[in-house]
């Protein structure tokens, strides 16, 4: 752990990202395979691969707790060396430091990487929070100052050393003499920078195959000011409505005894199956191994069910019912209502009904079809949703051929004890209507229809474009409200005033500056009375420094944010005030790694200030 903290420092030490790779590369080259492959999930700021699910659950306040009781010091000196950083690793580093403070052993290479690997899988695996607790404790005592300084960073999710996962994989080609578009392939495919650089060490790159119900990386798409500026990057565009719900995508297969078995992941790679039990008869319905990308919205459904005869005569995927005619997406602050419960109700499912409405495929008839055309994606997609199994199908006449199914699901309430005690839900699972747009008067036209349907805009998306995870890019662009808005985190929280005086209501927050975090704004307005409650306990919960009416939090509560103008400021050290801000709604499906940039400030800014042409 000592050489992965001292290369840690010398990284953070360089803004050249190819000194960056090539010191970290140097590491890798020199380590055994196994604790190569931890350091470089570590280097990429995970503690544990994506796909695994697993995290350790411990919060700033544990942290911090832990961090008086092995210095020996007080909370006064703790604050005072965060406040002197701003992070919570350069603090440990400060108060462990100190003479008096300094342990009697670490042994002189420091503490095995692969005995801190040991101590986060038990960090996890403890049920209880005073046993997570004590867990941290062992493993801090047992730390050098500068190995303590990582390890906190790494369990606080702020690695901050100016190293993207992306670099990570060229050090690995570099490390082991590989190309590093392999190796790029493989960490894509296998959703595990460890495993990916253990098959780069046995030049085996090749053999990495997508695994079903390992999530693939969402592909991104670029903002577009107006339909002018989105209409001139392509020649071929198909448009979409955008969604104004959460990102998800479905794995469905068969289990080893040939059963249907779903999975539905959120964005930032969790797996969301219990939030949405309803979607999953629907999406198994379908016959063969697919992975599928859509958006998950609140849903009012205009669609006639069918049955029996009627089903029959009526199918057929040349007959099928888009989705803007089955039914209309309800607002997002509805879905809302069903994020982030531990457990559904049948109420919930019947009060705040939801849709998959999907988009995409990636994954099709035993094939990867992401380096494939949207063009021939959409064929495919066609393809999948024609072959679904007709029970409990809606199947309509639709001129765009685009096929809709419902199937039916029974849902005990937790009291249900009789027959007449069980509900009937239904499960939709929707295809995306697109279409193609000739001009930008076009893309006007459907943008206020798709506003119209209470959509956030459009996405306009070029026909020849392969499905790249992880990025962002032009071949996607997604045109919404004409106000600007920003996907922002919250850095700190204040008391509220008058009837809010008991409650953290007024957030403070900040866009990306490469690694570090810039405050551009704060606002007090835009959520229910049930939402602040609601977040107050969770910033009591993650305070980071208690300053009395002000408390700084840890940045993890991402909100979208509108505005009516930038301004230059020295309010906040971005150089930079958000004019009237206030929040449009939390986003619980978005992490701080999602948010806006220091950059897109600018850009809206400067964007102010040219001049219109006449």
């Amino acid at each position: 752990m000592l050489h992965f903290a001292q290369t840690a420092e010398a990284i953070a030490a360089t803004t050249k990202k190819s000194e960056k790779v090539a010191l970290l590369a140097a590491y890798l080259k020199a380590r055994s395979v196994d604790t190569a492959a931890v350091a470089a999930l570590f280097f990429s700021g995970r503690i544990f691969a994506a796909w695994r699910e697993t995290t350790l659950q411990v919060g700033g306040s544990m942290l911090w707790q832990a961090l008086v009781d092995v210095s020996g010091t007080n909370e006064v000196t703790l604050t005072a060396a965060y406040r002197r950083h701003g992070d919570l690793g350069a603090a440990a580093y400060d108060i462990l430091i100190k003479p008096q403070l300094a342990k009697a052993g670490p042994a002189p290479d420091g503490m095995p990487l692969l005995d801190a690997a040991e101590y986060f899988r038990r960090i996890a695996e403890a049920r209880r929070p005073a046993m997570k607790a004590s867990i941290v404790t062992e493993m801090l005592e047992r730390a050098s100052a500068l190995e303590a300084k990582y390890l906190v960073k790494l369990m606080a999710g702020e690695l901050r050393i100016g190293l993207r996962e992306s670099l990570v994989e060229e050090a690995i080609a570099r490390a082991f003499d590989v190309e590093v578009k392999q190796v790029q392939r493989a960490n894509m495919l296998l959703g595990d920078i460890s495993a990916t650089l253990v098959l780069a060490a046995d030049r085996r790159l090749g053999e990495a195959r997508m695994k079903l119900f390992h999530p693939l990386g969402f592909m991104l798409a670029s903002p577009a000011e107006t339909a002018e500026e989105a209409f001139a990057e392509f020649q071929h565009a198909v448009v979409e409505d955008k969604y104004d719900g959460i990102r998800a995508q479905a794995h469905c297969g068969r289990d080893a005894a040939g059963k249907p078995r779903v999975r539905i992941f959120s964005r930032t790679l969790d797996d969301i199956t219990e939030s949405f039990p309803e979607l999953v008869p629907g999406l198994a319905a379908f016959t063969d191994d697919v992975i599928l990308d859509g958006e998950i919205v609140a849903w009012v459904s205009d669609a006639p069910r069918l049955r029996g005869a009627d089903r029959t005569r009526a199918s057929g995927p040349t007959q099928a019912r888009s989705a803007h005619e089955s039914g209309r997406a309800l607002p997002f602050s509805r879905l809302q209502q069903r994020l982030g419960r531990k457990r559904v109700t049948a109420a919930d499912m019947r009060d705040v009904p939801v849709a998959y409405v999907c988009f995409d495929v990636l994954y099709a008839g035993d094939e990867l079809v992401i380096d494939k055309s949207l063009r021939e994606r959409a064929e495919i997609l066609d393809r999948v949703f024609a072959g679904a199994t007709e029970a409990e199908q809606i199947e309509t006449s639709d001129p765009q051929g685009q096929l809709v199914f419902e199937a039916a699901v029974d849902v005990e309430t937790r009291q249900a004890t009789s027959r007449q005690n069980r509900h009937v839900l239904h499960s939709h699972v929707l295809r995306a209507p697109a279409i193609r747009a000739d001009s930008a008067q076009q893309l006007e036209q459907l943008f206020e229809s798709a506003q119209a349907r209470g959509n956030e805009g459009l996405m306009i998306k070029d026909v020849e474009s392969p499905y790249t995870p992880g990025r962002r890019g032009k071949w996607w662009l997604k045109l919404k409200r004409e106000l600007a808005t920003l996907d922002v985190v919250v850095t700190a929280v204040e008391w509220g005033h008058g009837k809010r005086a008991n409650v953290l209501s007024d957030y403070t927050f900040a866009v990306r500056d490469g690694e570090r975090l810039r405050n551009v704004g704060k606002a007090y307005s835009g959520l229910t009375d049930a939402e602040i409650a609601r977040m107050t306990e969770w910033f009591l919960e993650h305070t980071v420094e208690d300053r009395g009416f002000a408390r700084l939090v840890e940045p993890e509560t991402v909100i979208e944010v509108a505005f009516n103008a930038v301004m230059e400021s020295d309010r906040h050290d971005s150089g930079y005030a958000l004019r009237f801000p206030r929040i449009l709604r939390l986003r619980p499906d978005k992490s701080p790694a999602d948010i806006d940039t220091l950059a897109r400030v600018r850009e809206i800014f400067e964007r102010q200030h040219m001049p219109r042409s006449a």
